[in-house]
């Protein structure tokens, strides 16, 4: 194991600082930051902002010009080694004459992975993998399960009261937690691909699930679970730029009109004749969508659950109780013993205001 010193960590992570750049851009390509070290100096650093525009390497590189020769790089994940949309940066960084490169986390791009350390060392660079590795994973945990397994990385928002209700009896939820956690949601939203939702919430509360608190040149595509096509033709998120209805029956003879609204539909019945959730992710993932937010009901988020499909989970929890008659976070089937309950890792325990966020990775995912 190589033993980096504290300045090898204090150059990686600037690198992931600039990486965090590209946290709401950079979709569907990874958050990828660079830095170019000579004699202990940044003499070039870089992000990856956005699919189609330079990577995170050439910024650097160009910054660095002929101070690149012989200097060592540090990047947070590696380089890429095919040609897409721009160059291989692997190609790049053999022609600038950099002597050293210091990479986080292998790509998990199976066109990339490990192709392009291996062009580096054929050139003769020294080539170091694994440091701050996590942080860099964490980054891109979305890029990372898409590319290893197909489906995006899903992660539920819940806003419950600290008895874990989400809704009083009659439905009425708005609002629970403090301006201070729906602020924060802005930022998880902002971050992610999609945002999914059902038709329950669609029809209770009238959501519009764009990021308002700040300037966004894109926002998440919108989906809706809606097995019977009951949305009305007037909700307020059909107004947003990208709407994907995911139906399992046309029984209002909706397709039609909502088609005609520019709003996109696919039908992916299951056995019961409800949409086919597993379906649903694949689909997203095949159009490169690296992190779904859940922003649904209880019902929503019970069967997701139910089906292994929640990657983590983000709850927000207001200091108060709402009893046992409103409703839960998921609609599950009973269980019958402690050792079918469903098992969580606390990630992180954070106050914002009045209300604790707490972030859980599902473990049997």
């Amino acid at each position: 194991m190589t033993d980096y010193t504290p300045d090898d960590h204090r150059f990686m992570t600037q690198a992931l600082r600039l990486a965090e750049q590209g946290l709401y851009t950079s979709m569907p390509n990874p958050r990828v930051g660079c830095v170019v070290v000579k004699e202990g100096v940044v003499v070039g650093s870089g992000a990856h902002l956005k699919a189609g525009t330079p990577h995170a390497e050439v910024h650097a590189l160009l910054q660095a010009g002929l101070l690149a020769r012989a200097a060592t790089v540090y990047v947070t994940l590696e380089p890429c080694s095919h040609h897409g949309r721009t160059p291989p940066c692997a190609d790049a960084l053999i022609k600038a004459g950099v002597a050293k490169v210091v990479i986080a986390m292998q790509d998990p791009n199976s066109l990339v992975s490990g192709q392009g350390i291996a062009a580096l060392k054929a050139a003769g660079i020294s080539v170091f993998t694994g440091l701050m590795q996590q942080q860099a994973h964490d980054l891109n945990i979305g890029f990372i399960t898409r590319m290893t397994l197909k489906k995006p990385f899903v992660r539920s928002k819940i806003a419950a009261s600290l008895d874990g209700q989400t809704a009083l009896s009659n439905g009425a939820s708005q609002w629970i937690t403090s301006a201070a956690a729906r602020r924060d949601v802005q930022h998880w939203r902002a971050r992610s691909c999609a945002v999914l939702t059902g038709i329950g919430t669609v029809l209770q509360d009238n959501p519009s699930l764009t990021v308002r608190e700040f300037s966004m040149d894109r926002q998440p595509l919108s989906v809706v679970v809606d097995s019977q096509l009951r949305i009305p033709l007037d909700a307020k998120l059909l107004n947003n730029p990208h709407v994907l209805i995911a139906y399992a029956q046309d029984t209002q003879q909706k397709a039609t009109q909502l088609s005609k609204m520019g709003i996109a539909l696919i039908r992916i019945p299951d056995n019961s004749g409800k949409v086919c959730l597993h379906t649903l992710l694949k689909h997203l993932a095949s159009n490169q969508m690296n992190e779904v937010m859940v922003e649904g009901g209880e019902g929503l988020n019970g069967a997701l659950m139910a089906l292994n499909c929640i990657d983590e989970l983000l709850l927000y929890y207001a200091p108060k109780l709402m009893g046992s008659d409103a409703k839960g976070m998921f609609a599950l089937p009973a269980l019958q013993s402690m050792q079918a309950v469903i098992p969580l890792e606390i990630k992180e325990v954070r106050q914002l205001g009045d209300d604790v966020r707490v972030i859980a990775r599902c473990m049997n995912v």
